[in-house]
């Protein structure tokens, strides 16, 4: 088993390591040439910027039992089709009885955008969503 991470825009990355290294795990960490990120402990794999090539070369490493994490329901349906399991940022497992109503809503929300409707942000991150996300983390990992 090893630990992928979407890991442009993840607020959870110690949290990550942290818990990986408790349980010796390898973590990959995937992020595009305009972001910076250094680790003592994951390996960083940087790729061309460009829409969804992060997205795709981690896809391209997940291997059955793997866990990934990210919030992008796109990726998440990817990654469980090759018997990943997915976490996102905020500790809420996806499975195959969650994914597609998860795409369904995705996919609402972007055709009101483009119809020019308001759509409401993600709430503001707190702790709790960290403490969420770290149970849950733990309960993947030795599940």
């Amino acid at each position: 088993m090893k630990i992928l991470v979407d890991a442009d825009a993840c607020p959870v990355k110690d949290i990550i390591i942290k818990i990986a290294k408790e349980n010796n795990l390898k973590v990959l960490m995937f992020i595009d040439e305009s972001h910076v990120l250094k680790s003592d402990y994951a390996e960083v794999i940087q790729v061309a910027k460009g829409p969804d090539v992060a997205d795709f070369r981690l896809v391209n490493q997940v291997e059955d039992g793997d866990i990934v994490v990210s919030s992008d329901y796109g990726l998440a349906s990817m990654a469980l089709a090759k018997k990943a399991r997915v976490i996102t940022f905020n500790g809420k497992i996806l499975n195959e009885y969650n994914i597609d109503a998860l795409m369904m809503q995705r996919h609402m929300v972007k055709k009101n955008v483009r119809a020019g409707k308001r759509v409401r942000g993600p709430k503001k991150r707190t702790s709790v969503d960290d403490a969420h996300f770290e149970k849950n983390f733990k309960i993947l990992i030795n599940s």
